[in-house]
């Protein structure tokens, strides 16, 4: 695998990559469900009203549905959303903690792999592929992957790069696929790992 548009873009972007602001676990972790299809910057607007009213899992558990639709309505899918929310909440308030592991993590109400990852990664700061639409289509476009299904990326990346790699990777691409290599008129012109793309 020829590393080195990772390595231009990992020297391009900054050493710290956050889309989200949130650090506590179960918070992060219920920010990351709600950004599926949805901007980041709408779900960053929409949490602290969310934690101000509710603070912790027993008390989003125990909120009634419209009052979180109402709150996060904004959001594609709210409606969802909210239910998938107020069970993750109750889960998590049944367990005592957000769990550890990719297998009890998958298990929680809208919890997927991407999410599952996107904890293991920031809170739990171990290496993972998160693969979202935007990682999807610039590892495509580099050449990294040639699958479509999130679950094949990820193993593909996973075997191909080490996996002291993977957090960065995930990271560097997810960022330059907002920036420049949009999935309608990417800016090709001035991406500065055009000389590294199939679909230049």
């Amino acid at each position: 695998m020829d590393r080195s548009a990772f390595d231009i873009l990992s020297r391009t972007y900054p050493q710290e990559i956050s889309f989200l602001k949130e650090d506590e676990p179960f918070r992060f972790l219920a920010s990351v469900m709600l950004s599926a299809q949805t901007r980041d910057d709408y779900v960053n607007a929409v949490t602290p009203e969310l934690w101000r009213c509710y603070p912790t899992p027993e008390d989003l558990s125990g909120a009634r549905l419209e009052d979180i639709e109402r709150i996060i309505h904004s959001l594609g899918f709210y409606r969802a959303k909210a239910r998938n929310l107020k069970a993750l909440a109750g889960e998590v308030a049944r367990l005592g903690r957000v769990p550890d592991t990719m297998e009890e993590l998958v298990r929680l109400p809208g919890v997927g792999r991407k999410t599952a990852n996107c904890y293991i990664n920031h809170v739990l700061k171990e290496p993972a592929v998160i693969v979202d639409t935007h990682f999807s289509r610039v590892a495509r476009r580099l050449g990294y992957t040639d699958a479509t299904d999130p679950g094949e990326v990820e193993m593909q990346i996973r075997s191909s790069f080490p996996d002291s790699d993977w957090s960065r990777l995930s990271m560097v691409l997810n960022l330059h696929g907002r920036k420049y290599c949009h999935a309608r008129n990417p800016e090709c012109g001035i991406c500065p790992v055009r000389d590294y793309c199939r679909s230049r």
